[in-house]
């Protein structure tokens, strides 16, 4: 799956959520761009060293504290975007909960 269908699959998994989940606010169509953009950057940069610092609690918890470092991550990236808003730790954690299953089914039928 191509760079530019992964940003555009981000971008409308956004929007749908700022629809749907409580807490999570999106204003326009290009602050979602900016914000799968920024995300991506940070998920490709910031996220891979996360997982190697807290590797351990995650074998502990058998991958699933990687869940709570991307929610962590989707709502570190909503400090500094204006425009985009996440009202908490619960709404971040839906919100990068759906992201990642939109992925996942995206990667599933569209390869």
């Amino acid at each position: 799956m191509g760079i530019i269908t992964k940003l555009l699959l981000t971008v409308l998994a956004l929007l749908l959520i700022s629809n749907f989940v409580p807490g999570i606010t999106v204003v326009s169509f290009y602050i979602a761009l900016i914000v799968a953009v920024v995300l991506g950057l940070i998920n490709l940069i910031l996220r891979p060293i996360l997982i190697i610092l807290t590797l351990p609690i995650t074998l502990l918890t058998l991958g699933l504290f990687t869940f709570i470092i991307n929610a962590l991550l989707f709502w570190f990236v909503s400090t500094f975007i204006d425009g985009f808003s996440v009202d908490g730790f619960v709404p971040a954690f839906i919100g990068a909960f759906i992201i990642a299953a939109i992925h996942w089914l995206a990667e599933k039928f569209i390869d």
